[in-house]
């Protein structure tokens, strides 16, 4: 009899499984499928060919997928190369601390192209991923103005800290602090508009708003100063580079897939204003899926007149690291991050370029969304990437960043 397992069971998110089929025919061929559904119900799937070996025994680990959603030896390849039934949807977890994302495994007999209600799996299982380690608290911050969720380890601490901030579609994200925190770090999850009671839109960037949070992280008894860590991506790496240029207390940036230069939003910071180059909306295209293709909307960042909206990068006391998705359809971010270390004083920044990721860089395991709907678009937006390079870059840039963090903010304790 079949029996299909994922080991652990239970397991954070970011972190690698073991799929194993026993019980098959030497030589059987069959297909794997693994889904999930979001919190909206929404179903994302993915499914692999495979060709028992001599013991009856398949092993994405070791045996190469024949075709399906992907092929070759890849061992999360499963979880890698999840679609959404529906169009434009993007896999995010919103409650983190409540549920885990419950994956489906099942093994069905032959090639199953498509589902039907006659095709019942030969054996089937379910895991957990979740975003947040035993013992990782969640505390929502609501301080001043500052608006957010704070994720501490379990422990005494204290944890070196760190802001979280995303991008353009406004609201608050917290997956990734939920799996930083899992690794010893306190991080403060950061909304800075259409959440709660702040503006519904973000008009202009006030690094008075960020200076106040960074406040609030580091007030807290179990974050330990006195520097402290920003991670961004899009929209949020751009607040990032602007945090790290300002506010000497920001020794550690994580800048991913954004600009060096103000877009589309003046920053004002006490008596500054340093004015926003305009996006060039004029310039965007529309794909066979009907999506927008962004890349051209954002004026060329070496022309004259963008020259006093640049971030002021050359002031950074710390460190900064750039990430790089080479195929990032939703601007340059090649060029924006070496135009950045070219101001910058020498030995202070590192880029990461990865050829065939996208924008929407991620902790490993998430599956690449190339397009998707945001908050305020009137059609989704294309992100880019291409599947296999995009998950190659999730696992090796987690790393480098998890190493940069601990290196530059001291070793976390307490990793679960």
């Amino acid at each position: 009899m079949a029996e299909v397992t994922v080991t652990p069971r239970s397991s954070l998110a970011d972190r690698p499984v073991r799929v194993h089929v026993r019980g098959l025919a030497p030589s059987q061929l069959i297909t794997l499928r693994a889904w999930l559904r979001d919190e909206q119900g929404e179903r994302f799937q993915a499914r692999a060919f495979f060709r028992a070996d001599a013991m009856g025994e398949v092993d994405p680990g070791y045996h190469p997928a024949l075709g399906g959603s992907y092929s070759g030896l890849y061992p999360m390849g499963l979880l890698w190369f999840l679609q959404p039934d529906t169009p434009f949807r993007r896999l995010l977890k919103r409650d983190v601390t409540g549920s885990p994302f419950r994956i489906h495994v099942e093994v069905f007999r032959g090639i199953l192209l498509a589902d039907g209600p006659q095709d019942q799996p030969l054996a089937s299982c379910e895991a957990e991923r979740w975003f947040v380690g035993a013992g990782v608290q969640r505390v929502p911050i609501r301080e001043g103005r500052v608006r957010g969720a704070l994720f501490l380890p379990p422990g005494p601490g204290p944890f070196p800290g760190i802001v979280d901030l995303f991008g353009g579609a406004g609201g608050l994200i917290e997956f990734r602090a939920g799996l930083l925190a899992s690794r010893g770090f306190a991080v403060l999850a950061l909304a800075f508009f259409a959440y709660e009671d702040l503006p519904s839109t973000m008009t202009q960037l006030d690094l008075g708003y960020f200076e106040e949070a960074t406040a609030v992280l580091l007030q807290h008894p179990k974050v330990r100063g006195p520097g402290l860590g920003v991670i961004g991506v899009s929209k949020g790496a751009e607040v990032a580079l602007a945090m790290a240029s300002f506010l000497p207390l920001v020794v550690a940036t994580v800048w991913i897939n954004g600009t060096a230069f103000l877009h589309g939003n003046p920053l004002v910071y006490r008596d500054l204003r340093i004015p926003a180059v305009p996006y060039g909306l004029e310039r965007v295209l529309i794909t066979e899926m009907g999506a927008l293709d962004s890349s051209a909307v954002f004026n060329d960042p070496q022309h004259p007149t963008s020259r006093s909206s640049a971030i002021p990068v050359e002031r950074i006391k710390g460190k900064v690291l750039f990430v790089v998705g080479e195929a990032d359809r939703s601007l340059n971010s090649k060029l924006f991050a070496r135009l950045a270390m070219a101001r910058m004083p020498p030995g202070q920044g590192r880029i990461l370029s990865y050829p065939g990721a996208g924008h929407l860089i991620e902790p490993p395991c998430s599956p690449l969304c190339s397009m998707s709907c945001i908050r305020g678009s009137p059609r989704p937006l294309l992100w880019g990437g291409e599947a296999k390079a995009h998950a190659r870059a999730q696992e090796h840039s987690w790393k480098e960043i998890i190493r940069f963090l601990e290196r530059e903010l001291g070793c976390a304790g307490g990793k679960l």
